[in-house]
């Protein structure tokens, strides 16, 4: 024990911020003015911070064989001073992509596998998103346009961002693939005249949407489904379609097919955002260290990243026209750690909200697998472990006559002014 105790020295000798740590037999070592202190209830768990295992040391704290004391920022600096090495995979072998594939389609083999798995992550409690979430409960990377906004603010932005990107015209018909509780449907509805269609896998976020509509009374302009998007009807394609914060959950192996589907619900010469994360590396996988062991065991199971470049790649052999593509991903950290600091400020008011819907055992769980999640996936953002893209593609309808350009067969102007206008 003794040779681990001055591992774990040597260790918090080398770390960015102080630290103390609680030795499961009641000695401490480190700092006498820590801000960050960590106890630990026994040794196997210390032998896991010894050797920079970030994702494990996450599953002791939820599962409390180890207590975290200190601010947020002061523990990921921690978390990130601990680690080995980056934990973005930069190498593969030739079997690697099979392994992978194989594995994707065991995780998403029916919509019923993936319905559960939704579910387990976007069925909690409404209650809960709504503490830490701006009122719209926008649950998806915001747009600061100008670094002084708010997070409503900055999500409002994002929204209208989508917008007008989108080209979004009064009478369109506009579909929401993973509508979440109905930001993005309600502002393209009141702001931009369309008729919007949104799906979700949630039962909570869909009975939340129909509520929403009737609240608004835009009945007949905005309708909101339970359904898989393999389940969509093509008969009458859309004019434009969004999908945020959704396509993390379709699976590397189903991609091919989910970008074929949006491409035959799609109008010709009609538009599509894809908004969604993005692996850190061009031979993607989950994050190292066991963080992506500990995301998949307790936040978003099923979940997959892809990089942008096989994004690109996939959505080109469904017949997609990549028109632009943005990276947002400080944009994200931002959002992250606002959603963070909201909900480090209602603690006691976010376990009584989980008491509600699950056992006091289970309910401090998931708070403390919460809070581990947010402030380190700010991290993992700021570091460019993990990204954040809107992509805009078109379905080119054949005629070069159509659009402002010949050759554009689309509506899209192949420049930015209508996103950005000139300075006056």
């Amino acid at each position: 024990m003794e040779t681990l105790v001055r591992k774990i020295e040597s260790q918090l000798a080398g770390l960015p911020v102080p630290v103390a740590v609680k030795l499961p037999r009641g000695q401490r070592v480190g700092s006498s003015a820590a801000a960050v202190t960590l106890s630990f209830q026994d040794w196997a768990a210390l032998g896991t911070m010894a050797t920079g295992r970030i994702g494990r040391m996450a599953e002791d704290f939820v599962e409390s064989r180890l207590e975290l004391e200190g601010q947020m920022r002061d523990l990921m600096a921690v978390a990130e001073g601990l680690l080995p090495g980056t934990p973005v995979n930069h190498e593969a072998h030739w079997w690697t992509p099979m392994v992978r594939r194989a594995r994707s389609l065991v995780l998403h083999a029916t919509p019923e596998k993936d319905a559960q798995k939704v579910q387990f992550h976007y069925d909690v409690s409404d209650d809960f998103y709504a503490l830490w979430l701006d009122a719209r409960r926008v649950y998806s990377c915001a747009y600061y346009q100008d670094p002084a906004m708010s997070l409503a603010q900055a999500q409002e932005a994002k929204l209208d961002h989508i917008c007008r990107k989108l080209m979004l015209a009064p009478g369109e018909r506009f579909l929401d693939i993973g509508a979440g509780w109905g930001g993005l449907l309600m502002w393209a509805a009141e702001h931009y005249g369309v008729t919007a269609t949104g799906i979700t896998l949630s039962k909570n976020q869909h009975a939340y949407v129909q509520r929403l509509i009737e609240d608004k009374g835009l009945q007949g302009r905005v309708r909101m489904e339970l359904r898989d998007y393999r389940e969509l009807d093509e008969a009458q394609g859309y004019d434009k379609i969004a999908s945020v914060g959704m396509f993390e959950h379709v699976g590397m192996a189903n991609m091919p097919a989910y970008f074929g589907k949006i491409e035959r619900l799609l109008k010709p010469g009609g538009l599509v955002m894809n908004h969604g994360i993005t692996a850190g590396s061009v031979h993607p996988g989950q994050l190292g260290a066991g963080m992506g062991d500990f995301i998949e065991k307790y936040i978003f199971p099923g979940g997959e990243l892809l990089h942008v470049s096989h994004v690109l790649r996939d959505m080109a052999q469904a017949g997609l026209e990549m028109v632009d593509t943005e990276n947002l991903r400080p944009h994200y950290a931002r959002t992250l750690w606002a959603w963070s600091d909201a909900l480090e400020a209602r603690l006691d008011e976010a376990r009584q909200v989980l008491r509600t819907t699950g056992s006091a055992s289970d309910s401090d769980k998931m708070l403390r697998a919460y809070r581990l999640y947010l402030a380190g996936s700010g991290m993992c953002f700021e570091k460019g472990w993990l990204g954040l893209h809107q992509i805009l593609a078109t379905r080119p309808d054949g005629n070069p006559e159509t659009g402002s350009l010949r050759g554009a067969q689309s509506a899209y102007p192949f420049n930015r002014g209508y996103i950005y206008p000139a300075p006056s």
